[in-house]
This record gives C-alpha cells, sequence and structure tokens, in this order.
C-alpha cells in the first residue's frame, strides 16, 4: 500500500484541493493569478473544518517494535535508538533500511518513530555477535584462528576445525493487524506535515502522534508516513421496536363443514343468455408532464462511459466515468475556460465557467486541446483521457462554493 500519492486516494483529495482553490479565485476575482494556499486568503474561505475528522490509535507494535498489515511493515523506534539499533532488532541489513528511508545508519532516532521497510521482517534473527570489552570482535577472532589452522591431512589424529555459525534466535511471528490498511504516503519536496495532513483530511495532531514527530511537526523529504485510519464507529438504531408476534393462522377450510353443492341432487334449469350489447373502447388520454429542465440547459457527459463512482458530499464532489485510454474528454456546456492547471503529481485540470456561479471541473485527463479564456460550446473536445490501467475522468459541477450531484445536469 505504499504509494508517493495513490492515484485513486489521491485523485480525490488532490482534485478536491485543486478545484475548490480555483473556484475560491474565481469567485473572488476574475482575470487575477490563482492563488494555491487554502488558509483562508480567498474570501475567508478556508479548508480548517475538514481536518477536524477523529481517528483511531497506532496499533501497538510487538516485541521487537513491528507492525504489520498484509502488505507491508513498519518497524517503531525505541527511546535513545539509532537506526542500527532498530536494524539489529528486526534482523534486517541497516544499509538496505538506511538507504530506503533516507537516512544514515548512526541516525538517532525520536522514541516511537516510524522506521518504513523494504520488505518483511525475517521470523528468526541471528544472535548479536559477542563483542569483548575493548572492541575485539571474538567471533572475527574465531573465524581468522580457525581458517589459519593445519587440516587434518596434514597433522594426522587433529580434529578438523568446523566453522560456527551464528545461531538465529526463534521470535513470535508478527500477528497482522486487522481492519483497514493505513496509506503509506512517501514525503515529496515542498510537502509540510500540515500539507499532508489537508490532503487526507486528518488531523494534524494525529498524523505526529501516529508517526513520532516532534513538536515542531519536522518531516524530511523521502521519509514515510503513516496516514491516521479515521474513526468510524458502527451506527447504532435506537428506539429498535421488537419484532411483531407471529399468529398462527388455520389452512382455509379447516374446523367447518364443507356444503353439498346443489348440482349435485338437483339439476340446474336451462337459461338463455344474450350476449351483451359491445360498448364502445374508451381509450385513456396520456398527459406526458413537461420537462423540469429544459434540454438547451441539459449538460453532455463529458465521457461516454460507466460511471465507476458515484458523488458523495464531502467524500467524492464529483462523479469518476471511465472510458477507453485516449478518448475525448468534452465540454458539458457552453462556457469559458476559466483555468488549466495540474496537481501535484502533473496531472492536468479544466475548470470551465458557464455563468457567474456554474462551473464544471474536468480532472484526471491529458491532451488539452484549449486555452484559458478560451470560449467552448457544448459537446467541444477540450482533451482526453490518460493513458493508465483504468482511464476515467473525474467530473464535478460546482455552484459557487458548494459541489453539486452532476447526474441532475447531465442528459
Amino acid at each position: 500500500m505504499t504509494v508517493t500519492i495513490p492515484r485513486h486516494t489521491r485523485g480525490a483529495g488532490l482534485r478536491i484541493t485543486s478545484a475548490l482553490a480555483l473556484l475560491s479565485v474565481l469567485a473572488a476575482c476574475d482575470g487575477s493569478p490563482l492563488d494555491y494556499d487554502l488558509r483562508g486568503r480567498v474570501g475567508g474561505f478556508s479548508t480548517a473544518p475538514a481536518a477536524q475528522t477523529a481517528t483511531t490509535n497506532r496499533p501497538t507494535a510487538d516485541a521487537r517494535g513491528l507492525i504489520s498489515y498484509p502488505s507491508y511493515q513498519v518497524a517503531v523506534a525505541e527511546r535513545g535508538d539509532t537506526l542500527a539499533d532498530v536494524a539489529t532488532r528486526i534482523g534486517l541489513p541497516v544499509g538496505e533500511l538506511a538507504q530506503y528511508n533516507g537516512m544514515q545508519p548512526n541516525d538517532t532516532l525520536r522514541r516511537g518513530e516510524v522506521i518504513a521497510l523494504p520488505r518483511r521482517a525475517p521470523d528468526t534473527v541471528p544472535q548479536s555477535e559477542v563483542v569483548a570489552p575493548g572492541g575485539v570482535d571474538i567471533a572475527a577472532l574465531a573465524g581468522q584462528a580457525i581458517e589459519t589452522a593445519p587440516l587434518a591431512s596434514d597433522n594426522p589424529g587433529s580434529i578438523t576445525p568446523t566453522t560456527p555459525r551464528p545461531v538465529a534466535k526463534p521470535q513470535a511471528k508478527p500477528v497482522v493487524q486487522a481492519g483497514p490498511e493505513p496509506v503509506r504516503h512517501k514525503v515529496e519536496r515542498g510537502e509540510t506535515a500540515f500539507t499532508i495532513s489537508r490532503l487526507y483530511q486528518v488531523p494534524v495532531k494525529s498524523l505526529a502522534e501516529w508517526n513520532g514527530l516532534n513538536s515542531s511537526f519536522s518531516i524530511r523529504e523521502g521519509q514515510f508516513l503513516l496516514i491516521p485510519v479515521k474513526d468510524q464507529p458502527a451506527p447504532q438504531r435506537e428506539n429498535q421496536e421488537p419484532a411483531p408476534e407471529v399468529q398462527v393462522v388455520a389452512a382455509p377450510g379447516a374446523g367447518s363443514t364443507t356444503p353439498t353443492p346443489p348440482s349435485s341432487t338437483k339439476p340446474l334449469p336451462d337459461e338463455k343468455v344474450e350476449p351483451a350489447a359491445a360498448k364502445p373502447e374508451i381509450v385513456p388520454e396520456v398527459k406526458v408532464p413537461a420537462p423540469t429542465q429544459a434540454p438547451d440547459s441539459a449538460m453532455v457527459y463529458p465521457v461516454q462511459g460507466k460511471i465507476i463512482r458515484t458523488y458523495s458530499k464531502g467524500t467524492n464532489d464529483g462523479i469518476d466515468i471511465s472510458g477507453p485510454a485516449g478518448a475525448t474528454v468534452r465540454a458539458a456546456d457552453s462556457g469559458t475556460v476559466a483555468a488549466i492547471t495540474k496537481d501535484s503529481n502533473g496531472i492536468p485540470i479544466v475548470v470551465i465557467r458557464h455563468d457567474p456561479k456554474v462551473l464544471t471541473v474536468y480532472a484526471n485527463v491529458d491532451q488539452i486541446e484549449v486555452n484559458k479564456g478560451d470560449t467552448v460550446r457544448r459537446g467541444q473536445a477540450i482533451a482526453a483521457l490518460r493513458a493508465e490501467p483504468t482511464p476515467y475522468v473525474h467530473f464535478e459541477v460546482r455552484n459557487g462554493f458548494d459541489s453539486v450531484d452532476p447526474l441532475p445536469y447531465l442528459n
């Protein structure tokens, strides 16, 4: 689950953040430079409330300091540990651990600091080599003595020495954590703990507690951070009514006497039945109500494909529509290209203004065919779907600052 920024998760978070920044600027002023800082600088708009989501506590590490998940493991440092101490405790080469985390073997770690593992730690760890008080490596000296000893063929009657092997110390098998697996985010240049917390909509304090950050929330480029798992307790039903009592009903006719039909004792008289006069067929008049939205105001789908993710206020502020790689992405309605920008991974985002309040956002696209300020008509080609395993366009409709469900706007 290690990602620089997971595409789908990053797609939802970064597209929302980028779109909101653009919308804030476009609503405040027209034609001014875009301000990507969302800390309340534009019209008093702030993303601070989005970071007030409660999170669970980080799982407790085992005796070796490991926290194990289905697809990766991390090690938790103890007080006074260096990276070499952690490597010795979990049984991985310190050089491999240092290179993976962008650190030096003798770097001192904070208590509770999380170290990412390039691979799973072995279940058995060799015992530490015996070192004399003066710093002499006893195991190395023993090995040299054995190598320089005469062979048994040169000295009959002597015992052939054997090279001692380090004894593997068995360890308890790591317990894989149940529940959702946290995202493992790799810090890129220019990122801070605050921008990452806003990206994933978690409190920066929880981010610091999960990763053992200092009071200044300092992070380094190349560092791996565990993103806290949000606390989502199961809903409880209040005033639940008891199930209704099931009444046993006897079968029809049970407990009663069946009368004898009259036709079994006396035949019925002959009756002459004349056909009734045919009545004229009455065809009901069907009235189709007029549409609530005129066809000329409806929007067209930016891509003809399957909706793979629906709108959810605060979780997914748009819909994701899949299609073949390179498929044309079209403007949902006539308007003006208000902005063309990119997310932190360099993926383009197009914003089109349709009236003073209504805008549409097209993210995860490529091959932009329009420029900022261009006037586009409904259905005009503006971009293409990116070449990736699951090509899709993230489409949003914004009414001012608020996102709305795009489906009622689409034909």
